[in-house]
């Protein structure tokens, strides 16, 4: 006998090329009516990632970016930030089941921080085999994709209540065609001056740098009306290695010149900061 998705289950579809049927689960593989499947990895996760979906060996972030991140959010720089987010992640409809699709959900901090109680309707997507890993590990009960969320989501039309994006990819036309009418999507982005400090010393740049403003517009045009906007921002100490873990994870393209210009620093105030936007599907 076939287990097939529960109602809480996330209705994934194929990502074979020009196929995008509906998969259902039989034991540990996905399967569409056309005979494609997926395995479930060891490790708890879908992998729906094809060949053509990679942009190099490894696509998404690197290993140490990943590690980087992993290690800065287990340490609660974010837990204001969650804080911040979480009025916008209670159900905005009286549904009994609320899917949300988490976009670029990195290594799994943020789920389980802001959906802990609705772990079968909770869908991550990631491009980075080792973030998928570390998120499946430490919240068994969700569900985890490897997928280039750039070339498709791979979810069925109208399927998802809420869609986040934490700092990840924001595929406007995917994200509106996934979307039930007058379903929510959250959006975060790095503020002004976010981690402007660091940005001073080692790129000898400091400008302030706004994006909400023109995320908003191009939601705008793609079916999207905001519903509020928040700004968020706190400032920390950091020691050396948190330091270091914040460059790996923000600024791939930081120079080891660049870098150097942090040795001998035992402590730094640093500034974090947010814009958060809540939209709404048309």
């Amino acid at each position: 006998m076939f287990a097939f998705y529960n109602l809480g289950m996330f209705q994934l579809r194929c990502t074979v090329r020009d196929c995008q049927q509906l998969l259902e689960q039989r034991e540990r593989e996905l399967v569409c009516d056309a005979g494609h499947h997926f395995d479930r990895a060891r490790q708890g996760y879908w992998n729906l990632l094809q060949p053509q979906d990679k942009k190099s060996k490894q696509p998404g972030d690197t290993d140490e970016a990943v590690l980087a991140r992993h290690r800065w959010l287990q340490n609660g720089y974010a837990q204001s930030l969650i804080e911040a987010l979480r009025p916008w992640c209670a159900a905005n409809t009286s549904e009994a089941i609320q899917r949300t699709l988490d976009l670029g959900c990195g290594e799994g901090s943020f789920g389980p921080a802001l959906f802990s109680n609705a772990d079968t309707s909770y869908c991550g997507i990631d491009l980075s085999k080792r973030a998928i890993k570390l998120a499946a590990r430490g919240w068994p009960a969700a569900t985890w994709v490897l997928a280039n969320a750039d070339r498709g989501l791979p979810v069925s039309d109208q399927s998802v209540h809420r869609v986040i994006s934490l700092f990840g990819r924001r595929p406007v036309a995917e994200v509106h065609r996934v979307l039930v009418p007058g379903g929510n999507c959250i959006v975060a982005v790095p503020g002004e001056e976010d981690l402007i400090e660091l940005r001073e010393r080692t790129q000898q740049t400091g400008h302030s740098r706004s994006r909400w403003e023109k995320i908003v517009d191009d939601m705008r045009r793609g079916g999207f009306e905001m519903v509020e906007q928040k700004h968020w921002q706190r400032n920390v100490e950091l020691e050396p290695a948190a330091i270091t873990d914040a460059l790996a994870m923000t600024y791939r393209a930081v120079r080891r010149s660049q870098r150097s210009r942090l040795e001998g620093v035992q402590a730094m105030n640093v500034t974090l900061a947010a814009d958060l936007i809540l939209l709404r599907r048309n």
